[in-house]
């Protein structure tokens, strides 16, 4: 036998000549279609399509997104002729609905399906199966004791395996009694499923807040509209300042409602030295219908405290002045007349002003600069805003006619004023100066063309509108996958077996042993407060109670055999119990 184990180790090319003639069976069509779904309904496919999908995502706030400002992707792509059409033809103005992001999400609902689908089938069969049979050497397990129960107690091994099953029934277990009758009955006892219904809930609820956004973003729109106070929106396409739908938006998913801006206060700090001035609190009374018909109804809206109609939420998000302003054309016919709102643009609400009037004649008026709430002057002669209040407003411009370029039908930026192709009619450095104006008071155009009154001031506010169908959703998915989570992360699946017997001398032998699935640090208390249980229930006292209980607390990796039952594989080395002290 040597000779031959010699001659196998010197000759080793038998075996490479018979891996050389192996083949490999084909795996044809049906073969790769499963190979195929093994791999993509893996946990690791799975982890790596969501870290994939954030990936994706990352050119949507880097590029322009159509969606959001069509007129912005339209100018990118004329300021990088370069790589502006190939960008486009990526679809990378269009993340979030083109063809490469959508198929990442698809494949990931597929995945974390075909994950969760094949868990919860087996972890229903196991709810319906019975715990496995008993070991032959419980000894083996990572905790084990034993009890001795006297022999006046009156307790055989039979009685005594019926009371440890209640008691572990008490404690959550599922309990089944093995050869009650017999000479050494046992029990298997198990519980922690729970642990495996979290991690189930967390997957499964991953799939629903996958699905709310898909919904939201594809049925929901925002909007952003200003609003001057005694102004009125109302819900329909043409109401929006700016309008995002979702990629199936229909209009008639718009709810005809609307809602009027009655008063907006702002209350500013003057009190604290750091920050006088500094807005605290905006409140805005608004009248609301939720369809024409219906009742009118006052409510206020506030930062952070959204009103909600028609399926929508109205948030408030910006806010300002209006100067009311009245211009007359050269012939003397109001050309406009209304509230301008003025941006923002530096502190104590300095705000820049652009008015466009197209339909001046016989040229039309363009004009452009600030207002100030509470004017003062430098001493050389610069304007500036004081206080956030109406105090002192004061409103300043210099004045254009020309080609205002409306016209051609070209989108323009309300609050820009391109005036390369219009000539100036006043400003500072021109004979004529520039235009000052306090409420009440009027200027007359250079060379006839006509006339502009400061007539008063109004508040602005900004609301931002958002419907999403999925957030609701989204919101309890969230939840409850964080419940699942939880729940996954503290609960422990265990299982327990006791074997009882009765000796020559009339005592019963109690043995028990615990096994934990995975990591589990708390199995040791848990034999502890077992054998608690069965020692306080047949009243077992200290003597009675010294028998052999594990030391070790240190779980060993298991393995079920074709029985369903677990063997225990204990490293090198002899584990026998300990005695307590």
């Amino acid at each position: 036998m040597s000779e031959r184990v010699k001659s196998n180790k010197l000759s080793p090319a038998p075996v490479a000549a018979a891996k050389a003639e192996a083949a490999l069976p084909a795996l044809g069509p049906v073969g790769m279609l499963r190979w195929a779904w093994t791999q993509l309904t893996s946990m690791r496919t799975a982890l790596f399509l969501l870290l994939l999908l954030a990936v994706a995502a990352v050119p949507g706030s880097l590029f322009p997104q159509r969606p959001a400002n069509p007129s912005i992707v339209t100018q990118y792509i004329k300021d990088n002729p370069d790589y502006g059409k190939l960008l486009d033809t990526l679809q990378l103005y269009d993340v979030y609905s083109s063809a490469w992001f959508s198929a990442i999400y698809i494949l990931l609902f597929i995945s974390l399906i075909g994950c969760v689908v094949p868990r919860a089938i087996a972890h229903y069969k196991a709810l319906r199966s019975q715990p496995p049979r008993t070991p032959k050497r419980l000894s083996r397990l990572p905790e084990y004791g034993t009890l001795v129960v006297p022999a006046d107690a009156g307790l055989p091994a039979s009685d005594a395996i019926r009371s440890a099953a209640g008691l572990l029934r008490k404690r959550g277990y599922r309990v089944e009694v093995r050869d009650d009758d017999g000479a050494r009955p046992s029990l298997g006892a198990e519980r922690g499923f729970l642990k495996e219904v979290g991690n189930l809930a967390f997957h499964t609820s991953l799939i629903g807040v996958l699905v709310s956004v898909a919904v939201g973003g594809l049925f929901g729109y925002s909007g952003q509209r200003i609003l001057v106070e005694g102004d009125t929106f109302v819900n329909t396409l043409v109401g929006y300042d700016q309008f995002t739908p979702g990629t199936n938006f229909q209009s008639s998913q718009l709810q005809p409602y609307s809602i009027q801006l009655d008063k907006f206060a702002v209350t500013f700090d003057r009190e604290s030295q750091g920050k006088f001035g500094q807005p605290i609190d905006f409140t805005a009374d608004v009248t609301t219908k939720e369809t024409p018909d219906s009742p009118a109804k006052q409510e206020v809206l506030k930062v952070n405290d959204p009103v909600t109609l028609g399926g929508t939420s109205i948030y408030l998000t910006g806010n300002g002045y209006a100067p009311v302003v009245t211009i007359r054309d050269g012939e003397g016919n109001v050309a406009m007349q209304g509230p301008v709102v003025a941006k923002l643009q530096g502190e104590n609400y300095y705000s820049s002003v652009v008015i466009k009037v197209p339909d001046a004649k016989p040229d039309q008026l363009g004009f452009a600069g600030f207002f100030l709430p509470t004017a003062f002057v430098t001493e050389e002669g610069v304007s500036f805003s004081g206080d956030p209040e109406l105090i002192n407003p004061q409103l300043t411009l210099n004045s254009f006619y020309g080609d205002l370029g409306l016209d051609d039908g070209a989108p323009q930026n309300v609050f820009e004023l391109d005036v390369k192709d219009l000539t100036p009619l006043n400003a500072r450095n021109l004979d004529a100066g520039g235009i000052t104006l306090a409420p009440g008071m009027s200027y007359t155009l250079p060379d006839g063309k006509g006339t502009i009154s400061f007539d008063g001031v109004k508040r602005y506010v900004g609301v931002d509108i958002h419907h999403n169908p999925g957030q609701l959703y989204a919101l309890i998915f969230a939840l409850l996958a964080v419940g699942g989570l939880i729940i996954s992360l503290y609960v422990n699946r265990r299982r327990v077996w006791v074997r009882t017997g009765s000796h020559e001398d009339g005592r019963t032998m109690v043995e028990y042993g615990l096994l934990a699935r995975g990591e589990d640090h708390r199995l040791a208390a848990e034999a502890a407060a077992i054998r608690k249980l069965l020692s306080d229930e047949w009243q077992l006292t200290a003597e009675d109670d010294g028998a052999e209980r594990s030391a070790g607390t240190q779980q060993t990796p298991s393995r079920q055999d074709d029985n369903g039952a677990d063997s225990v594989s204990t490293p090198a080395g002899p584990t026998g119990p300990k005695k307590d002290q």
